[in-house]
């Protein structure tokens, strides 16, 4: 492997230009404002970056991105800061490009079932600017009320409507890129299909690695006729995940299905009080259904049967959106939750085929015993995404380091039965030294392949999702520890 040394950078005279593109105010420099900068929602990875800039138009981008490109300067892309894997965490004297000012809602098209807009955009305000005409956006993270559409572009991110509807890349027609040279590029159509190279499927999860989204064309829905959720509790979580492979074995495709175990019902009791969740509970299952009136009464009816069948002690349906509302509530603060009942916790994302659901919640909770840490599991069982939340103490001498650990084995967990590593919080810092658990070396040299014609000199957000070294010999934990001096080419 041939490295090469990052050269010294006069930031003076960068900054200055960098001022002459967004303004003065926009460039932020100070030690303690470059603080808030430092991590993203996996804040036991940490680095200060050495300039953040906040651009508003695609112009700027590409300005900003050329003079780095000119200067040999990395640089990290970054929306609202709640991605969980790393992947917008800064790297040594790099440059930091932040989104959150590119916030604008550009078109609004019903007529064809589309909507432009800034990458800074909450995920959240697009169904609010278009569910007044009866439409909505379908992905939505539990964090869709902070989170950023170039975030959700960046990381191919999910939620609990994902099961019947798609992730992210199912519902991105196109895209406005700035690539790592400061070209500005079109990907896409505003027609669902087009001939060619799929570069928009490509660049939707690349991480940040190819280049920076600066408009986003996406496809929304129209509301569905009828909806309803059903609650179902049950004494054993066993049964509960067996349930979910019966559904969709039916026949029925909900629009999502939702797994809590006890110690995460209990926490969001605890905080949100919905006073929806039995806290007797082993589990909870949540599924939502919607269609056509007709089609959800009989589903209803069908799902409550097999939750029955499967040994629910009782399901409780809603149809008024209010209600509906009150049982989402608790599933969309868990992981906030989970910060009541620990100083702190570690989240991971992989996923695994339905059938296989009761034999790896077993093995979860028998390396929660191993480790001697608890794990609340909360999960979108419909599409197999897991999320178990291991809880833990920073301050212990050791605890992350054991923590992480544990991690990585419920991640070679999920490969081993056929699942993945990830199911839409992405690869980033953390999960990186677990890619040869699921490619083969041949695998991944193509992926660098791939990242290389875009990003020939790596300088959009090196040292992410591909191994560094290309084992598992380093811990995770390596941009923490400031292995960025050089730059690695292969």
């Amino acid at each position: 492997m041939i490295t090469q040394e990052k050269p010294q950078i006069n930031w003076q005279p960068i900054i200055k230009q960098f001022a002459a593109i967004v303004g003065e105010k926009n460039v932020v420099q100070r030690r303690e404002e470059l603080l808030t900068y430092e991590c993203d929602g996996l804040t036991s990875y940490r680095q200060r970056p050495a300039v953040v800039v906040l651009p508003r138009t695609t112009e700027q981008v590409a300005a900003l991105v050329k003079i780095c490109d000119l200067n040999q300067i990395t640089w990290v892309a970054r929306g609202a800061g709640t991605g969980l894997s790393g992947g917008a965490l800064p790297i040594e004297n790099c440059v930091l490009i932040v989104t959150a000012l590119m916030n604008k809602i550009l078109q609004i098209d019903l007529e064809n079932q589309r909507v432009v807009v800034q990458p800074g955009v909450i995920n959240n305000w697009v169904t609010q600017a278009v569910s007044g005409a009866g439409f909505y956006y379908a992905p939505d993270p539990s964090s869709q009320i902070v989170c950023s559409i170039g975030g959700n572009v960046a990381e191919n991110s999910g939620g609990v409507h994902c099961l019947k509807y798609g992730v992210t890349t199912n519902h991105v027609l196109g895209l406005k890129l700035v690539l790592p040279d400061g070209s500005i590029v079109d990907t896409g159509s505003f027609v669902p299909e087009m001939p060619g190279y799929d570069l928009t499927g490509l660049f939707v999860g690349s991480e940040g690695t190819l280049g920076i989204a600066t408009e986003i064309t996406l496809r929304i829905l129209k509301t569905a006729e009828s909806i309803c959720v059903l609650l179902a509790d049950f004494t054993n979580i066993e049964a509960c995940g067996a349930t979910v492979s019966d559904i969709i074995s039916a026949g029925i495709i909900p629009a999502g299905m939702e797994i809590m175990d006890n110690l995460s019902i209990n926490a969001v009791e605890d905080v949100v009080a919905t006073g929806c969740y039995p806290r007797d509970a082993t589990a909870i299952l949540l599924v939502e259904i919607d269609g056509l009136e007709v089609e959800v009464a009989t589903n209803k009816k069908r799902i409550a049967e097999i939750c029955q069948k499967n040994g629910a002690r009782s399901t409780t349906t809603a149809n008024d959106p209010e209600t509906r509302l009150k049982f989402w509530k608790g599933r969309k603060a868990a992981f906030a939750a989970a910060g009541h009942m620990s100083p702190d916790y570690y989240v991971q994302d992989g996923v695994i085929p339905r059938t296989q659901l009761p034999y790896i919640l077993r093995e979860i909770e028998a390396l929660s015993d191993k480790y001697g840490y608890r794990i609340a599991n909360v999960f979108h069982a419909g599409d197999g995404n897991l999320h178990p939340l291991v809880l833990y103490d920073n301050s212990v001498p050791g605890a992350l380091e054991k923590v992480e650990e544990l991690g990585g084995d419920i991640l070679k967990l999920c490969v081993k039965v056929g699942g993945s590593l990830s199911g839409e919080h992405g690869i980033g810092a953390d999960k990186k030294c677990y890619m040869p658990q699921m490619f083969t070396e041949t695998d991944l040299e193509t992926m660098q392949w791939v990242r290389k014609v875009f990003n020939p000199k790596d300088l959009a957000n090196p040292g992410k999702i591909f191994p560094t070294p290309r084992t598992c010999g380093e811990a995770a934990r390596a941009q923490a520890e400031k292995k960025f001096e050089k730059v690695e080419l292969f």
